[in-house]
């Protein structure tokens, strides 16, 4: 296969298996430009893309944009903060006028799920999805599922825990999809008052006990606290999750075989993950940063070549 079988990248759910493999093979040729002395390659030489973000990202951002500029893109930056979607401008206007400079694709954060499906029926750029509230995030998800590949040297069959917030975390869902697509099987671990009501429908174990769940696991992916999207206390305090759910040496020693550790970012030391643990030779977190350039190089690549002329 040589091309996706979608037209916009809005969600893991929507990619088949053959997409997501794709996808980590251009990620693999991206890897070896990324090595290079030059870092560049003309791949997208006459593309514009625009990166909008109407909520704060520090992350997801550069790395989309060093992915761009790696592939010689025409890159435009809106943050919605300083724009006029705070004087009531509405998402079909705000894009309306992005698409009138000539833009191509479109790269997207927004606070409301299913943003990104909305406007791929508006207008007729390339849309990517980098976060759509506590939907999907599918970038990461691709980007931490491509780090097991390289680590282990395979998805298919390995066992992934998935621990913390899940009810607020976009990362979760899409690596729930990805993952099991992909022939993983898939736990979650955290307070009862972090899963969401229909979790056990998506296939998936349920553990609230960290240290069963890191005894069945070959991988922990631990999330973030999201404590901006949490309108109600979901546990009693900071210290009190860390005590249940954070991961420490002094945990991990107790567990008689090697556990490769990844994070999202950005981390919350000494809350989710001791600076111990995300130094660690177990942690695959920096690698998770390396290839998150790749596999959104990779991603704009595939989905330009199907921009018509």
């Amino acid at each position: 296969m040589s091309e996706l079988s979608v037209e916009h990248l809005l969600g893991i759910k929507n990619l088949t298996p053959e997409d997501i493999n794709l996808i980590f093979t251009t990620a693999d040729n991206f890897k070896e430009v990324l090595n290079r002395p030059i870092k560049k390659v003309p791949s997208l030489r006459d593309i514009t893309i625009a990166n909008l973000f109407f909520e704060n990202s520090t992350r997801t951002r550069l790395s989309f944009e060093l992915a761009e500029k790696r592939l010689s893109a025409d890159v435009v930056n809106f943050s919605a903060s300083s724009s006029s979607v705070s004087k009531g401008e509405t998402l079909v206007d705000t894009v309306n006028n992005i698409l009138a400079m000539k833009v191509d694709m479109v790269v997207m954060r927004h606070p409301n799920p299913g943003a990104g499906v909305f406007l791929s029926k508006k207008v007729s750029a390339k849309i990517v999805n980098a976060g759509d509230g506590a939907h999907e995030h599918p970038t990461q998800a691709l980007l931490d599922a491509f780090s097991i590949r390289e680590k282990l040297g395979t998805v298919t069959g390995k066992k992934i825990v998935i621990v913390g917030d899940i009810l607020h975390s976009r990362v979760a869902l899409s690596n729930i999809f990805c993952l099991q697509k992909l022939g993983a099987e898939v736990m979650v671990c955290g307070p009862t008052t972090l899963m969401p009501k229909y979790i056990k429908s998506l296939g998936v174990k349920v553990e609230h006990d960290l240290v069963k769940a890191l005894e069945w696991c070959d991988v922990a992916n631990m999330l973030r606290i999201q404590l901006e999207r949490q309108e109600i206390k979901y546990f009693p305090t900071i210290r009190e999750y860390t005590l249940q759910f954070g991961l420490s040496m002094e945990i991990l020693n107790k567990i008689k075989k090697p556990i490769t550790i990844m994070h999202p970012g950005p981390i919350n030391r000494g809350v989710e993950i001791t600076s111990e643990i995300a130094d660690s030779e177990n942690s695959i977190i920096l690698n998770q940063v390396e290839n998150g350039v790749a596999i959104r190089m990779a991603v704009l690549y595939l989905l330009a070549s199907k921009i018509k002329r």
